[in-house]
């Protein structure tokens, strides 16, 4: 069974920053892509970044602001917030494509979302 833990979310002022961490564990063969999501109160949940291969894709939103990581061998991926915006107040969810180990011999491509992480920027 796959696991996708998120933490590091809160209440910070505008202007502040907060830095998320994402921990994927179980039977994880390798990863796709790795990223953070967000969703406000009646909106839809949108992509806030991603990152694959080293590469990395960004909403217009938060260019210049937000940087994603990710640490392999750890199976960790990393939202770094700064100059956080009130606009920023969402719950953040981690989303990780990945291959994982189903039995010894067969292995699948899945995606796996974490349970989600408040972050509230006040003005």
């Amino acid at each position: 069974q796959v696991q996708l833990v998120e933490s590091g979310g809160g209440l910070v002022q505008a202007g502040g920053s907060l830095r998320l961490s994402c921990v994927a564990s179980g039977s994880i063969v390798s990863i796709n892509v790795m990223g953070w999501y967000r969703q406000a109160p009646g909106e839809q949940r949108e992509l806030v970044a991603s990152i694959s291969g080293g590469s990395t894709n960004y909403a217009d939103s938060v260019k210049g602001r937000f940087t994603i990581s990710m640490d392999n061998a750890k199976n960790t991926v990393y939202l770094q917030m700064n100059s956080l915006k009130p606009e920023d107040t969402a719950v953040y969810y981690c989303n990780a494509d990945l291959v994982v180990r189903v039995v010894v011999t067969h292995r699948i491509t899945a995606n796996y979302w974490g349970q989600g992480t408040q972050v509230t920027v006040s003005s």
